[in-house]
């Protein structure tokens, strides 16, 4: 509300037209200070916001477009090392050993694999200049199968290339790697290196002791009464246990059989403990004719191939491959652990 008592100063007329901010004269400084008296303004400012719109759409696109090639040359990259392997090829004429590796673990999907291992001698028994084949060895052992096929291979290679292929042990060649050295022409080892293991086991766990202590009942649905015998939380019948000795035995019969056909008269089959699963030194394996000499890679490519230099045929998973094993298949190289905790192993 107004004041009644308030009174406009003299010569104040409300009605009257309010001054011009400023003079013609003026204007000038005026919109040079205050851009929103141009006239116009309006337009020039919504121009400038469209086009930096645009310009921030377009940078927006071609950094989406950048990485988007950049992610398809990386996977460009993985394709071209996954279908890249790291053998030599098999055009090298002049005279040299050709080294095969098998180290870690003998199974299926590693480095030690079959399907790597026999690639590999395969590329060596192929090429020309190959004069003789090494298989360099450092395993604890591991499956039955894989040194089954790579003994067989070893032995179909030698009759068709008619070459040489010697085994050379550096810290450990038990179990199954030695199963695979056995199908070798000869076997070079270092005096303290580890040789044997001639047996075959079964390992696992059984907890039923330990449930009933605190009260915890096992349910597990089979389909055959004999389905689950290697559950480990489940007790295992004495009609079991005879049942998986003696397939045990079986395998461990064959491993023997392969060590006899390898080695013949060289083997002193009256070492006690010969084929219980002791492991000896290269000096004691030696003596007992599970080896042949003391010697090394450069001894054998120099002394007994006659071929210094030394060309390295091992086949291995790339980089690719190994990020597609870690990303793809992480549940179910899980599951396969599982399952071949209960299989037979040479080690």
């Amino acid at each position: 509300m107004t004041d009644p008592n308030r009174t406009e100063p003299e010569g104040f007329d409300p009605f009257e037209p309010a001054t011009p901010i400023a003079s013609s004269q003026g204007a000038p400084r005026n919109m040079a200070k205050d851009p929103t008296q141009r006239p116009g303004w309006e337009r020039a400012t919504l121009e400038k916001l469209a086009f930096a719109s645009l310009n921030e759409q377009k940078a927006a696109r071609r950094w989406k477009t950048f990485t988007r090639l950049s992610w398809l040359a990386f996977f460009i990259f993985l394709v071209w090392l996954a279908m890249s392997r790291s053998t030599p090829s098999t055009a090298k004429t002049t005279a040299h050993t050709a080294v095969v590796e098998i180290k870690g673990e003998i199974a299926n999907g590693g480095d030690a694999s079959a399907e790597f291992v026999i690639a590999a001698m395969k590329t060596a028994f192929e090429d020309e200049g190959a004069k003789g084949i090494v298989l360099l060895i450092n395993s604890p052992g591991g499956s039955p199968v894989q040194a089954g096929i790579i003994s067989d291979e070893i032995k179909r290679l030698k009759a068709k290339h008619k070459k040489p292929i010697y085994a050379v042990v550096e810290e450990t060649c038990a179990s199954a790697a030695y199963y695979i050295a056995a199908a070798t022409d000869k076997i070079f080892v270092d005096k303290a290196s580890i040789v044997g293991s001639i047996g075959v086991l079964m390992d696992g766990f059984g907890f039923t002791g330990v449930m009933e202590k605190v009260g915890v009942e096992r349910r597990l649905l089979t389909a055959g009464e004999n389905k689950g015998f290697l559950d480990p939380f489940s007790p295992m019948s004495d009609a079991q246990r005879a049942h998986a000795q003696a397939m045990l035995n079986q395998i461990h019969t064959q491993f023997i059989n392969v060590v006899k056909n390898g080695r013949g008269d060289r083997l002193k089959l009256d070492t006690p403990g010969l084929f219980s699963g002791l492991f000896w030194s290269g000096e004691q394996a030696v003596e007992f004719g599970l080896a042949d000499q003391l010697g090394n890679v450069d001894f054998v490519a120099r002394e007994v191939i006659k071929a210094e230099e030394v060309t390295d045929y091992t086949r291995r998973d790339n980089v690719a491959e190994k990020l597609a094993k870690k990303f793809g298949a992480a549940m179910g190289a899980a599951t396969v652990r599982s399952l071949q905790s209960a299989t037979p192993v040479l080690r």
